[in-house]
């Protein structure tokens, strides 16, 4: 293939910022279907108690448990978090995760089989090594953690001990997620998070020498003061660990939302076209490093299972984002924490001493949720398979669901702009992104989303 030519090359970058300008808006992520945003104090404790116990007794399922706490708040950072340095507010907490653990497993109604158990957060090693046997212990006293089980944890490596890899480890942990971010002292200060290349290094050492060998980075395009440049050196230095995955996220700046990002300066902020060029010119790197596209904003390893999972047809979407957990029963406990069962999706109270309250009463902390009628199952499918493969064959869909009423007449209008544009393609029933329209793959899944809200308030920008 001849190189491109200055001109060619200049018309590309032309429509390209021509599209961001005229398709840059507010989009779900697309974790889940219907999006959280949608989710109603109508649906409580009740309901979840009712969905628990319609769970067969045969099935896998997985367990999230949400710890809400660090040592210092990153000013990015869009989770349910604190920051905490009370040894007891954490040991208080880890009690009540295992009385909302007695909750569930009675509603369950038997020990059910676990498959995958992820700590999610906040930060997970934020808990001592004691809270940790604690913790497993209690999950195995009312849960079946199958054979194969896998273990996973979101940890920080500025916060990390080797005490604790240790003591995780022993207890099954067998795939560990390191937030890195960026790693250029001008970005790290204007985040509030620090931690050289050293310390990471350090973390992905104590793993490997635990037995834990599936590691994945999480990084970040569009932070402030970032360049490109900045990106690429971060890229340089962590892929000499080899990662099995890098998860590569977009900043959402939602300040109405997380008011502590107003401790960012917006005006340091990259533009949409920044941006994009930013995410482009790292996909591009991790790509000559050999690492394979998995889905929008993943990379693995062509050995790794996600990356199997995406060549396959195989891989799935919930809300710790791409994943080859196909329990259809994802069980969370812990403030804010979102379970999914058939019937529909629960989330618990954010607001921890809610939470705390619910629990230490005997009742399960739902706060609100959203029953899944058919029309959201058969949508839910729809975006599910475009995050993941960009390709839908709605004759699929048709006989998992039955056909969708209007036949998607109103999502095929409002797909017709991005079609014209070069973004999406479709021939018949089948439903495409095109490579040019991979970055704006959730405009696609937008089209098939009756409830989508545009309001800036409920999600960040697509680019």
């Amino acid at each position: 293939m001849r190189p491109m030519s200055a001109c060619a090359e200049t018309r590309r970058l032309v429509r390209t910022a021509a599209l961001i300008r005229r398709y840059d808006s507010n989009v779900p992520r697309y974790t889940s279907y219907p999006t959280a945003a949608r989710f109603t104090p109508d649906v409580g404790p009740e309901d979840g108690g009712r969905w628990l116990e319609a769970v067969a007794a045969d099935e896998a399922v997985s367990l999230y448990v949400h710890v809400p706490f660090c040592r210092t708040l990153c000013w990015y950072c869009a989770c349910n978090t604190r920051a905490v340095n009370r040894t007891e507010t954490i040991r208080t907490y880890v009690d009540l995760l295992l009385t909302e653990a007695g909750l569930v497993a009675d509603r369950l109604g038997r020990r059910q089989r676990v498959a995958r158990l992820h700590l999610g957060g906040g930060t997970p090693n934020m808990l001592s090594p004691d809270d940790l046997d604690r913790l497993f212990s209690g999950l195995r006293d009312v849960f079946d953690f199958a054979p194969d089980i896998e273990i996973a944890a979101e940890l920080d490596p500025a916060s990390l001990s080797h005490a604790w890899v240790k003591r995780a480890a022993h207890h099954g942990l067998n795939r560990a997620s390191l937030g890195v971010q960026d790693l250029s002292p001008q970005v790290q200060k204007a985040i509030n998070r620090i931690e050289p290349f050293s310390t990471v290094a350090q973390a992905a050492d104590w793993l490997s020498q635990a037995g834990v060998k599936s590691l994945n980075l999480d990084l970040m395009y569009g932070l402030p003061l970032q360049t490109r440049d900045d990106l690429l050196a971060t890229l340089d230095q962590v892929t000499t660990l080899r990662p099995g995955r890098i998860a590569l996220f977009g900043y959402a700046h939602v300040p109405w939302m997380k008011p502590h990002q107003k401790l960012i300066n917006e005006a340091d902020l990259p533009g949409p076209e920044d941006r994009f060029a930013q995410s482009q010119a790292a996909s591009a790197f991790l790509l000559d490093q050999g690492y394979a596209a998995v889905g929008l904003d993943h990379f693995a390893l062509p050995t790794d299972s996600l990356a199997i999972a995406s060549r396959t047809g195989r891989l799935h979407r919930n809300f710790q984002g791409y994943t080859t957990d196909v329990a259809e029963t994802l069980i969370g406990l812990g403030a804010s924490s979102i379970s999914r069962t058939r019937e529909g999706y629960v989330q618990n109270h954010t607001v921890e001493r809610d939470w705390r309250a619910a629990v230490g009463q005997g009742r399960l902390p739902v706060a609100r949720g959203l029953g899944l009628t058919t029309d959201d199952r058969r949508r839910a499918d729809i975006i599910e398979r475009l995050m993941c493969d960009f390709r839908v064959d709605l004759q699929d869909i048709d006989r998992k669901h039955g056909p969708a009423p209007d036949r998607f007449s109103a999502a095929f209008a409002r797909l017709q702009p991005l079609v014209d544009d070069g973004l999406a393609r479709r021939d018949g029933d089948v439903v495409g992104v095109t490579d040019a329209g991979r970055p704006f793959v959730r405009l696609v899944c937008a089209a098939f989303d009756t409830t989508l809200s545009t309001s800036p308030s409920r999600h960040g920008r697509l680019i």
